[in-house]
């Protein structure tokens, strides 16, 4: 029955993932990469270059206002006016040295600005999680530039003279490993020296090996290079372990001044300086996201020969662009990130790579008053992009064009008309390119409306399967192994014939249609026919009752429509929850017992006040501006916990384990397994973890010292080891060995009667080792979420624990009254008549319990952000970034609380349920025709109600995350036109498709190994054979 019970939920699974897969594919496009690069032997492609090589360094997150000469207020002791050398030689040779704001294009994440800077082009919102799996860069490249440069003869004229040079460039690279992951053969073997890039616990290494080898190549006067890259970490590492606002922040800028010093005094007048940011960083000191702070990165350009600038006019104000950085009063120049690359291949007489859409940076071509060097480099420029937008336009992607193709055929139509004002020459140029970058920028945001289309026809059609689900697994009640039966065997026929018609629609229309495959036709129809099956199979019944449970989950779903609920969801969600639970409260006023009234409101009234303690822990996403004040942290800028916070870690740690005997002790079922689980696994598990953290904090602040720190890390290291060891392999053997919380106790009967024996625990002998199964994967997520977020695992616990003693209540409240609406109140006091099957869950029981996994997700610190990702968790279990054990830490911390809430769903049947033998009702046929199941329906009896409606718990939990999967995905189809799509619905969306799949994962292994161990176990106990 176990099998059954799991394909079903596998079925619906199934459709989450077929729905997501198709309308990710038309929604989060990737870019087409062409092929194609730039040649041009007769040199009319390039400029006579001004400097013969070039020194590139990247000094990772250095923000604007690190090194501006007007920072905002207010200063910040740590991170403005540290690293001045920029700004001074600015100010001291001017037209030798520009210092800029470049926007650098989300998202903002280190493998995307190296292509960005690399080869001009822009990167698309899925490109952010190859992050951690990058692959080489195909498309052209100023490295490409420089190998085809080194294997050709070049030529250009000087002075009338045709100069024929054979050249050899060399690239030189030492720094961040990324560089090596995309360019894996386009540096010199003895002149590359990568350093591993994701351990930001390390704030020197990396910057100590570059720094060890930059030097020596820029003292060596043979010049060994032509082209050297150098990548900083440290300041990024600095931002994301500790925040901007810290004294090791100082620290590192000063260091990075003196090594610019340095490399100043060393650089010869035919060697190009460029210095930049490859992103910004937040308040926090993290990036990825779009957030002013986090694309306001830095570009400095130092000549120390021949000056940029030979005139005393400047460029035409047309062609500058200016904007104020956040806080300040002075505005200042804002060039895209990208313009470095057509600027520094001109400036070493390189052709611009192929698909670059950046423009040539003015200053640094204004040679005289007339401009004619700047009016050449934005000739080729403009050429070299036209040139790209036309291949793009005849490839198979070039339909994306065609909204703007117009525009910037108008845009192109103006280059070619001549002009007697100077001015109006440069500018026809320059607005080409921004046409074609404006329209670029929009191409890429292109999406697919028949995949989104037969991806959302899945979702919403899978969605009623699922709730016919539902109704038909709850109206079968105590049969329900006989309706999965029927039901199973018709979603399997469908599923094939949906197979077959997949193949058959892929072959007709797949040279019809470009860009859908027959996979896609295939997740399309399976889902498709077998939910239209399972629809007409077992109807959803639309009932009162039935609605009444739903205003919240709809209300919750259209809600996404709006981006003002998106930035505040964390903060309406807390409202939502209390409100869901306002209807079982009520029924505490009029339960027909003291006892029930008693403990409905009490629980009700805990309830509420975990989850308004655990709104009290918030982060803040940079749309709620000055009205969300960070709590999980110390403060926005310093990543690290409250003082209370440190001071309540440990008590929490060891209370928590109190708590939950408290509660199993109200049904006496604290006994059993739970005597040994909870003080010998669940307390030390817990202890560790908290101990872990804070000795991570102590390191973090350098409290006992530089000297201490090697030794701290291994404690650590070890402790949280131990934490999650004792958790999952302590708690799992203890748990499969023995999955029961029971007890006996024996008495001596009276005179001439049998022993008596009273089982211990009896009342929940279902859901108290379930709880203890919980409370393993309880361990697992307390060791990766950080101290604030402890605590509110501990809260949320006892929020838990509280709800499922109040719909334990309300469902005795509905039980006795059913029985006195019967008419046959004293068959509640008669030992001999079998027990009823008691009152089943319904939805509006679920629905607070979806709700509190999402408060959890938001009270641990997350966001839908990118940027509210906690990086300090990859370095739970090793020193240094370790696949794939960094990446599973981070996502537990990421989607562990969402887990624990899926995975506590079937407590909602099993919780204070008893293995008593219920009465089915059977027709009379069943009992002739089938006389087997009759027998297989006796010898179930115990467990078989719990089994059924642990799965409708399951299925049940999994349609409300269903449910608000469907309204981010609907909502981000209709406005992905919106000026925040990217910003806002996309990232929502994501973080929908994530809980869906996390939820699945919870239930299913929830169902399939925690209830079916422990019914299996007390089911042998009590009757079953």
């Amino acid at each position: 029955m176990s099998s059954k019970r799991l394909v079903l939920l596998l079925w619906i699974s199934f459709i989450h993932i077929a729905g997501i897969y198709l309308f990710t594919r038309g929604f989060l496009l990737t870019r087409l990469s062409l092929p194609d690069y730039t040649t041009c032997s007769d040199r009319k492609c390039t400029l006579k270059p001004l400097h013969k090589r070039a020194v590139f360094l990247i000094i990772d997150s250095l923000r604007y206002d690190f090194v501006t000469p007007d920072p905002p207020n207010p200063l910040s002791p740590y991170h403005h006016n540290i690293l001045t050398l920029p700004r001074e030689l600015t100010a001291s040779r001017p037209k030798h040295s520009y210092l800029f704001n470049a926007y650098a294009d989300p998202p903002t994440t280190t493998l995307q600005r190296i292509k960005g800077l690399t080869t001009g082009s822009l990167p698309t919102f899925v490109d952010v999680g190859n992050n951690f799996g990058a692959s080489s860069i195909a498309e052209d490249s100023i490295l490409k530039q420089l190998r085809l440069a080194g294997k050709k003869v070049s030529s250009y004229n000087v002075s009338h003279l045709i100069c024929i040079l054979l050249t050899d460039y060399k690239s030189a690279f030492m720094g961040d490993d990324t560089w090596m992951s995309v360019f894996p053969d386009s540096f010199e073997p003895n002149m590359t020296f990568p350093y591993d890039s994701f351990n930001v616990e390390d704030l020197h290494t990396v910057d100590e090996g570059v720094i060890e080898h930059l030097f020596p190549l820029l003292e060596d006067t043979n010049k060994p290079f032509d082209f050297l890259i150098g990548h900083f970490l440290g300041v990024d590492h600095v931002g994301h372990r500790v925040g901007p606002d810290h004294a090791s922040m100082k620290a590192k800028l000063t260091q990075m001044n003196d090594v610019l010093k340095r490399v100043v005094d060393l650089l010869d007048e035919d060697t190009l300086l460029v210095v930049l940011g490859d992103h910004g960083m937040d308040r926090s000191g993290d990036h990825g996201g779009d957030g002013v702070l986090e694309t306001s990165a830095a570009l400095w350009v130092y000549s120390k020969g021949p000056a940029f600038s030979q005139a005393h006019v400047p460029p035409p104000s047309g062609l500058l662009r200016y904007t104020y950085f956040p806080g300040t009063t002075v505005r200042h120049r804002n060039i895209q990130q990208i313009d470095i690359l057509p600027t520094i291949s001109l400036l070493l007489g390189l052709p611009i790579p192929y698909n670059n859409l950046g423009t040539v940076i003015p200053e640094l071509f204004w040679r005289d008053s007339k401009g004619s060097e700047l009016l050449r480099a934005l000739e080729i420029n403009t050429a070299q992009i036209k040139t790209y937008l036309d291949t793009y336009r005849s490839s198979p992607s070039g339909g994306e064009l065609d909204d703007s193709w117009q525009s910037i055929e108008a845009a192109w139509a103006a280059t070619e008309a001549t002009s007697s004002i100077q001015d109006s020459n440069f500018i026809k140029f320059s607005n080409f390119n921004w046409v074609a970058l404006g329209a670029c920028r929009a191409m890429w945001a292109q999406f697919n409306p028949l995949l989104m289309s037969l991806g959302l026809s899945v979702l919403g059609i899978g969605l009623l399967a699922t709730w016919s689900a539902w109704f038909g697994l709850k109206a079968a009640k105590n049969n329900w192994y006989h309706w999965l039966d029927a039901y199973l065997g018709r979603l399997l026929r469908g599923m094939a014939g949906g197979a077959i018609v997949g193949i058959v629609v892929s072959l007709l229309l797949s040279s019809s249609i470009p860009g859908i495959y027959a996979l896609d036709y295939i997740l399309f129809f399976v889902p498709l026919i077998s939910s239209v099956i399972g629809i007409i199979s077992s109807p959803p019944k639309v009932s009162l009752q039935a609605l009444s449970s739903t205003p919240i989950l709809l209300l919750h779903t259209l809600a996404f429509f709006s981006n003002s609920f998106t930035f505040w969801e964390d903060r309406i969600v807390p409202f939502l929850l209390v409100s869901s639970i306002v209807p079982s409260a009520l029924a505490g006023f009029t339960a027909p017992v003291s006892r029930l009234r008693y403990r409905i409101l009490g629980f009700s009234l805990l309830f509420a006040v975990c989850v308004r303690l655990m709104a009290i822990s918030t982060v803040c996403r940079e749309e709620q501006g000055s009205y969300c004040h960070v709590t999980f942290y110390a403060s926005s800028t310093v990543p690290s916990p409250p003082l209370i916070v440190l001071a309540l870690a440990i008590p929490a740690a060891l209370g928590l384990p109190y708590a939950i005997t408290h509660f199993l002790g109200i049904s006496r079922s604290d006994v059993g397994v739970a005597r040994s689980f909870i003080p010998l696994i669940l307390r030390p598990s817990l202890f560790a973890a908290a101990a872990f953290w804070i000795m991570e904090s102590a390191d973090t602040a350098g409290i006992l010292g530089h000297e201490w720190a090697p030794l701290l890390r291994i404690a650590r290291t070890g402790t949280a080891r131990m934490a999650l060891s004792i958790a999952l392999f302590g708690g799992g053997f203890l748990w499969w060995s023995v999955p029961i919380c029971l007890d006996f106790e024996a008495r001596e009967g009276e005179s001439g009667k049998n022993r008596q024996v009273n089982v211990i625990g009896y009342a929940n002998a279902f859901g108290s080792p379930y709880l203890i199964f919980w409370g393993i994967g309880l361990g697992i997520v307390y060791a990766a979420t950080q101290l604030t977020g402890q605590i509110v695992l501990g809260l949320a616990t006892i929020a838990l624990l509280s709800w499922l003693e109040v719909v334990d209540s309300v469902r005795d409240v509905r039980s006795i009254d059913a029985q006195f609406a019967n008419a046959t109140p004293s068959a509640l006091l008669d030992a001999n008549v079998p027990a009823a099957p008691s009152s089943p869950i319904r939805f509006s029981d679920i629905v607070p319990l979806a709700l509190l996994g999402t408060h959890v997700f938001f009270g641990t610190g997350h966001q839908s952000t990118i940027s509210s990702i906690q990086w300090k968790s990859a370095f739970l279990v090793t020193a240094n970034l370790t696949y794939p054990w960094s990446a599973v830490t981070v996502i537990l911390n990421s989607l562990g609380p969402l887990f624990l809430m899926a995975l506590a769903a079937p407590l909602l049947a099993l919780w204070n349920r008893a293995p008593v033998m219920n009465i089915t009702p059977t027709t009379f046929e069943e009992k002739t025709k089938d006389k087997n199941a009759q027998a297989e329906q006796h010898l179930a009896a115990p467990d078989i109600q719990v089994k059924g409606e642990s799965t409708l718990a399951g299925v049940g939990y999994m349609a409300y995350f269903a449910t608000l999967l469907l309204g981010t995905a609907v909502s981000a189809a209709i406005l992905r036109r919106h000026l925040m799509v990217w910003k806002v619905f996309a990232p929502r969306f994501m973080t929908g498709v994530l809980a869906v799949v996390v939820a699945d994962l919870g239930v299913l292994l929830g169902v399939g190994i925690g209830v079916e161990r422990i019914t299996n176990r007390v089911g042998r106990m009590f009757g079953k054979r």
